[in-house]
């Protein structure tokens, strides 16, 4: 699921249906022929954590507001004045700014619930060998680890404990020093103390993992992964009109059950079931590469540590290693409907020209395995949306997977429900038909969701908007996907939607 972006583009790549599915699932030959049926829900928030699906899975970490990617800004109460790594870094604090914004904020990595690596904008650690304070380390050590000592009576005043013992200070010519040794009655009169605020934090599989640690993390994560999803719910999926789901996964399922730190082992054996009560309950599955090595966007679904998105040539072969490794796992399940090779790539981090060489690679890879499983490649967000029309149509028999909201975007937020209505039946419609060729590869709506930022809306109106958006996206000629199946946020849990009559597939 994007956060950052309105429309996303997935393209699937394939071969033949199986048999199973040829009566209602045939890709046509030609216009006159069936089309496919697609009706699929997302398994957002299972194998790959979202904390904004499931928060509770971060309740037992202590200092959860202080996870690895979290962004916080010191302002010193003594000087009145925020904390800044001059140009973004790569040379000494200062203490001399009135507002914040980059060069202001730091991100953490955690390395215990109490010591953290302080990042700044340009990518360089905060360092402290001694008592002076710079952001000049490429990589972080000892003299890069700091502890923040937080104010039991006010959480959010701290202070910054230096390698040395001593504290950090502000001085008064708007230097940082580390070399305050006092205790501390957390005045506003102590150049220790800094009022921090929390600009940003992340909750997706690196922060819950390396925030309960190894051991908590494989007990915390292996009970979600068991219990979340059960074969109940694929039942439940197939009694009310679903036919396909797409599970999200972390390029770390390829090293289970020993994977790199600090991800934890136990997913892939969820997965494997997800197999399992697929065939019993005749669902397909589309396996979704959701979080790729480096990450292709900063969100955290992409598995990122900081929000820093770095994948790119250098990460393409151990992509397709991971993508090798599916493949081969799961080719011969008769529930294999695809194998999707990456979710949500953001230009112009990930490059076009990058972008197509490992997809390339991927595909010829899953076809060493397959020839029936499709192979799904998604294109850049914040990019052209027909940009990889040409390159799938290549292919043969390619599909165009697109996302999209009526949200993350500020055109929205004073939308009424009939404008949002009529925005789903003219801009929407307008965008899946300019990639609805009759000549090109098919198209898919791989995510959507009934939810908009309209206050007080009827269940009559969730009820119009939903219909409106299945009707247009049933001239989708390959199908569609919910985000997501389950979701503490109502509208955003397609099993909720059903149960209190929100959602139908008899209208789909």
């Amino acid at each position: 699921m994007m956060k950052s972006s309105c429309v996303c583009l997935l393209v699937l790549l394939c071969c033949s249906w199986p048999s199973s599915l040829a009566q209602t699932l045939v890709p046509p030959p030609n216009p006159a022929s069936p089309r496919p049926l697609v009706r699929a829900v997302n398994l957002g928030g299972w194998l790959v954590t979202e904390g904004w699906i499931l928060p509770s899975l971060f309740d037992g970490i202590p200092n959860k507001d202080l996870l690895d990617g979290t962004q916080l800004q010191f302002k010193s109460v003594t000087q009145n004045a925020y904390v800044a790594a001059e140009n973004g870094g790569g040379g000494p604090l200062r203490a001399n700014r009135t507002s914040a914004s980059g060069w202001e904020t730091f991100k953490l990595w955690r390395i215990d619930q109490n010591s953290f690596n302080l990042k700044v904008f340009n990518g360089q650690f905060v360092s402290a060998p001694g008592s002076n304070v710079a952001a000049t380390a490429a990589t972080p050590g000892q003299s890069e680890r700091f502890q923040l000592v937080r104010n039991e009576a006010d959480k959010n005043r701290m202070r910054i404990k230096a390698p040395n013992g001593s504290f950090l200070q502000a001085n008064t010519d708007g230097s940082v020093t580390a070399n305050f040794g006092e205790s501390t009655t957390w005045g506003n009169d102590d150049p220790s103390v800094f009022a921090v605020t929390i600009v940003k934090g992340l909750q997706g599989e690196y922060q819950i993992c390396n925030g309960y640690g190894k051991e908590k993390a494989t007990q915390v994560m292996n009970d979600h992964w068991s219990t979340y999803i059960v074969e109940d719910d694929f039942a439940f999926m197939a009694a009310n009109g679903l036919n396909a789901v797409r599970i999200p996964v972390g390029w770390w399922i390829a090293n289970d059950p020993n994977p790199p730190a600090p991800f934890v082992g136990g997913s892939l054996q969820a997965l494997d079931n997800a197999f399992t009560w697929a065939e019993r309950h005749n669902i397909r599955v589309i396996v979704n590469l959701h979080a790729a090595p480096g990450a292709q966007n900063p969100n955290e679904h992409s598995g990122t540590r900081d929000g820093s998105q770095t994948w790119g040539d250098s990460n393409i072969a151990q992509t397709v290693q991971v993508i090798d490794f599916l493949a081969t796992r799961y080719a011969r399940r008769s529930s294999l409907l695809a194998v999707e090779l990456m979710n949500e790539p953001l230009a112009p981090g990930v490059s076009l020209d990058s972008l197509k060489r490992y997809y390339q690679q991927g595909y010829d890879t899953v076809r060493k395995h397959t020839t029936t499983a499709y192979v799904i490649m998604s294109n850049r967000l914040a990019a052209d949306s027909t940009e990889l029309v040409n390159f799938a149509s290549q292919f043969g028999r390619a599909v165009l997977d697109v996302h999209y909201y009526t949200l993350f975007d500020s055109k929205f937020d004073s939308f009424t429900v009939q404008q949002n209505i009529d925005y789903v039946n003219n801009n929407i419609a307008n965008d899946l038909s300019a990639m609805t060729r009759r000549d090109g590869p098919l198209t898919f709506v791989g995510e959507w969701v009934a939810e908009w930022q309209v206050n007080g809306a009827t269940q009559a109106d969730y009820q119009r908007f939903a219909n409106a958006q299945m009707a247009v996206y049933r001239r989708a000629t390959f199908g569609w996907a919910y985000w997501t199946y389950k979701n503490v946020n109502n509208h955003w849990s397609m099993q909720w939607m059903i149960n209190n009559g929100y959602i139908s597939l008899q209208n789909a």
